[in-house]
């Protein structure tokens, strides 16, 4: 059976549905379904007891939705391909093993790689699914390593949370820079961030080649214009009120930076519907091999 035809149950009563209702109890159980998404990409949908639904496409490991109450609080871009052959512009990609330009490509190859998946498990509840990355001769032409990452999506009432594990599987060190490039669908004219106030800043907007360093003294953080600011040694909580009537806690553990990304004019198409808000690891993390580096983010909207 491949695994575009598997349907993985978080309980024996989970049918092939995304959910299923007990007719004698009338209990919702979490479920995992994989399903084939648009351009016939590979796609699992996640739906919790509560009804949340949640939906990862195995092409560069993308969280495309994150559905509360019927919602979708995060976003993807009219312009987004869904080929394979481009990275899926929206939800919540990958910059590994590098953000940004550099060296390698921008914001590096773990967003335009198939992952596979490798588990999907129920836990008090919540629909749990991991998938894996490993070096291959397309990623080992820009960075000649051995590794192994792991990315862990758990789904709860009104709780997206993500779990990235990178592992050197090689036999000298290696050093990398990432973040998760999370588009949330917003009002940008009301689109809002607390919590960045006495942050060190790097303002990408004079030149980006150039960042002009600075310190945050706003209490709130607004959009009016094109944006494009890493915050370092960001707190570990952000609040973000997407302008539509939500508000968004981002927890983290380990994702030392923050970045705030909105393309305005330049993306005229879609840039008033969307602002990133992003946790990022902009220093290097080096690790030795068989050493191993994690990172956890929580979203929750109230």
């Amino acid at each position: 059976m491949t695994a575009l035809s598997m349907t993985w149950s978080c309980s024996p009563l989970t049918s092939s549905k995304f959910r299923r209702v007990n007719r004698y109890s009338g209990m919702t159980f979490a479920s995992v379904k994989s399903t084939e998404g648009l351009g016939n990409l590979p796609k699992v949908v996640l739906t919790s007891p509560h009804g949340s639904e949640a939906e990862l496409y195995l092409f560069g490991a993308c969280v495309t939705s994150w559905k509360v109450d019927g919602k979708d609080l995060l976003f993807v871009r009219p312009d987004a391909v869904f080929n394979g052959q481009k990275p899926i512009s929206g939800g919540i990609p990958h910059c590994f093993p590098q953000f940004g330009p550099g060296p390698i490509q921008q914001h590096g190859f773990g967003r335009n790689m198939n992952w596979s998946l490798v588990s999907s498990e129920n836990v008090e509840e919540k629909p749990v699914v991991t998938v894996e990355l490993r070096d291959g001769p397309y990623s080992r032409a820009m960075w000649d390593y051995s590794f192994h990452a792991l990315y862990k999506i758990t789904l709860d009432k009104k709780t997206l949370s993500t779990e990235l594990t990178v592992k050197n599987t090689d036999n000298k060190p290696f050093s990398f820079t990432t973040a998760l490039h999370t588009y949330f669908s917003a009002s940008v004219t009301g689109a809002s961030v607390s919590g960045l106030k006495g942050c060190k800043t790097l303002n990408k907007v004079p030149d980006p080649t150039n960042p002009v360093e600075g310190k945050e003294e706003r209490d709130v953080v607004t959009f009016p214009g094109f944006v494009d600011c890493v915050y370092l040694d960001a707190p570990s909580e952000l609040q973000l009120d997407n302008g539509l009537g939500d508000k968004l806690s981002i927890k983290n553990t380990n994702w030392s930076d923050a970045v705030l990304w909105n393309p305005h004019l330049t993306m005229e198409q879609s840039y008033k519907d969307f602002v990133c808000v992003e946790n990022a690891k902009i220093g290097t993390v080096q690790i030795e091999p068989e050493q191993s580096w994690t990172a956890v983010q929580h979203l929750t909207v109230a």
